[in-house]
């Protein structure tokens, strides 16, 4: 099986603890996020665990515990989101200079081919136009040279969550363009994009992009990728996930993470509601508790699924 460590939060960032404590009990429990109430008891042993996919935005505080990590014969690699937004967009994230310095440290450790690079979601906007973007990535690529073989790119959706997100943006004055209403702008940077990776040494990949982008030098890629695990430890290859969207290319993997957990405040996510929440949500993690937000059930008061 493979762990996404998390989709739906930033786990690095803010349960590295938990995640350990996880990893040295053998297994956690995780929620539907449907349905609460439904538990799957998700195996973390070795033996169970064919690789741990992170995604994060500041994985500085698990970076301590990778020895650990390697010591008992996890293979990982991380996508790691790294833009450069005002702050109005991205309210906690710790300043790019440390982003940066992590990712090489990271780079350093691991080797580039296992530090994923994300450059998204690419918001458009009056504050973010295209020309910030161009000189965003362009300074951004070449201070992770060497740091990555890929960079992962994506155009903002703008899901309903997200549009409530932004709506104080809005009214102090933010105007958010779609790519769909500017194509001919977005597929010229995009282009513009591939080649700055490529000369920086990187592979450029879209994420869950409904329209082929070949014809610009970016191929489809895969997030949670069975290729790239094949590549680095001989991984077997693992079907589409039938979970994700029609246009998400990614193997299939067991997510651990709670939406309404990561603390960032990032205005246009996809999996928390509000800051609020998430920080109240916060309030009930227990890093010692075998579940991301709140304690265990009582015994024999929930079904839980076994899964290895």
């Amino acid at each position: 099986m493979i762990i996404s460590a998390s989709r739906r939060t930033d786990i690095p960032a803010f349960y590295s603890e938990w995640f350990m404590n996880r990893i040295r009990a053998g297994y956690c429990l995780v929620a539907n996020p449907f349905n609460p109430k439904q538990l799957s008891r998700v195996s973390l042993l070795p033996g169970d665990v064919d690789a741990i996919v992170f995604w994060s935005k500041n994985p500085a505080p698990l970076v301590r515990h990778l020895n650990e990590l390697d010591a008992a014969g996890y293979r990982y690699y991380f996508q790691y989101t790294i833009c450069d937004y005002p702050a109005e967009l991205e309210l906690h994230v710790p300043p790019l200079d440390h982003r940066i310095a992590t990712a090489r440290r990271l780079a350093d450790l691991l080797t580039p081919r296992r530090v994923i690079w994300r450059y998204d979601p690419i918001i458009v906007s009056n504050n973010t136009d295209i020309a910030y973007h161009r000189r965003a990535f362009s300074r951004l690529a070449a201070a992770l040279e060497g740091a990555t073989t890929r960079v992962v790119v994506s155009l903002a959706d703008y899901y309903a969550k997200v549009r409530r997100n932004l709506g104080n943006l809005e009214r102090a004055g933010w105007r958010f363009q779609e790519c769909s209403d500017m194509e001919t702008e977005c597929r010229e940077l995009l282009a513009w994009m591939a080649q700055t990776a490529s000369e920086h040494g990187m592979e450029i990949q879209s994420c869950s992009e409904a329209v082929s982008l070949a014809d610009i030098g970016i191929k489809a890629g895969k997030c949670i990728d069975d290729g790239l695990l094949n590549e680095l430890w001989g991984i077997p290859l693992s079907r589409k996930d039938p979970g994700q969207r029609d246009a998400c290319l990614c193997a299939v993997s067991k997510d651990i993470g709670a939406n309404d957990t990561c603390l960032h405040g990032c205005r246009y996510c996809y999996a928390t509601a509000s800051l609020a929440r998430a920080q109240a949500r916060r309030r009930m993690h227990d890093p010692a508790s075998p579940i991301l937000v709140g304690q265990a059930p009582e015994p024999g008061a929930e079904t839980v699924e076994e899964l290895a």
